[in-house]
């Protein structure tokens, strides 16, 4: 994710990002012009179109579709916005969670193997639910000194939560730990999963097909009949007026599908790597 000053007006006027839709757009942006200087020139010197002709109207039609497009991508927007909040939210909630547990057991567990096994696990799984939701490979080099083996083709973070909660349930029945704080540690070990299905649901549900490419399709004819409606009006300016409009409206449809999934390796994606990294952190002050 980027680290930047908010209250720092002229570095984002001025400073283009490679995260910046500018970049991305840029050979879109070239064509449309082209095409829309292109269609300037045919009404104002092939077609002599004045502004008594019907052609001229065409902004009234704009007019209206701008304000349903708008809605449109606020609606968008505040949709992809919503799914990186709650995958924040979510990544939050994992790091109180395994805090949370970490405390409970360094004040439970007297062995220092014991102690050492959570120590170790904890983190672990906020580190294998990061590349599950990347969908990598869990990397062997993780378990490397691990007795217990666990099949990388398997769902990987359940396959941690099982190790952890056999690994309790042994601690039961060898008498280090009471029913009643098994009965304590179990809310825990439930919030793992909880966050991992919520966390999945985010990463497996995009926003539905037909909607997405309705407001792409709608751009796009949008922009394309622009240059028509305004060339008598702007003259050779419509060329850089409709390329301004394309960039905002094309802008606001990238932002949107590029935070509507908070787990992958965009720039504005979540930095559930570094989370995990500081999970680690936390877990070995606190067992």
């Amino acid at each position: 994710m980027i680290s930047y000053n908010t209250k720092d007006w002229f570095t984002f006027i001025f400073h283009f990002h490679k995260s910046d839709t500018v970049r991305k757009l840029l050979p879109i942006m070239l064509a449309i012009g082209v095409y829309a200087a292109v269609v300037g020139y045919l009404e104002i010197h092939h077609f002599k179109v004045t502004k008594n002709d019907y052609i001229h109207n065409i902004p009234i039609m704009h007019g209206m579709l701008g304000f349903v497009i708008s809605l449109l991508l606020v609606f968008r927007t505040n949709t992809a916005y919503d799914r990186w909040w709650e995958g924040r939210k979510l990544w939050g909630g994992l790091v109180n969670n395994s805090r949370n547990l970490a405390i409970k057991l360094s004040a439970i567990l007297k062995d220092e193997n014991d102690r050492k096994f959570f120590r170790k696990f904890i983190p672990m799984y906020a580190d294998v639910l990061h590349k599950h939701l990347k969908d990598e490979e869990t990397s062997k080099q993780l378990f490397e000194d691990v007795d217990l083996e666990i099949d990388l083709h398997k769902h990987k973070p359940n396959q941690v939560k099982r190790i952890m909660y056999q690994k309790i349930t042994d601690l039961y029945d060898t008498g280090k730990i009471t029913g009643e704080q098994l009965i304590i540690l179990n809310e825990e070990f439930q919030e793992f999963t909880n966050i991992c299905g919520a966390c999945e649901r985010i990463k497996n549900t995009p926003i539905p097909y037909s909607y997405s490419a309705f407001i792409k399709k709608f751009i796009f004819f949008y922009i394309m009949t622009l240059p028509f409606g305004y060339s008598v009006s702007l003259g050779y300016f419509v060329a850089p007026v409709v390329v301004f409009i394309f960039y905002v409206l094309a802008s606001l449809e990238l932002i949107a599908e590029e935070i509507e999934d908070p787990f992958g390796d965009d720039e504005n994606d979540l930095p559930t790597k570094k989370i995990s990294e500081n999970i680690k952190k936390h877990i070995e002050e606190l067992i």
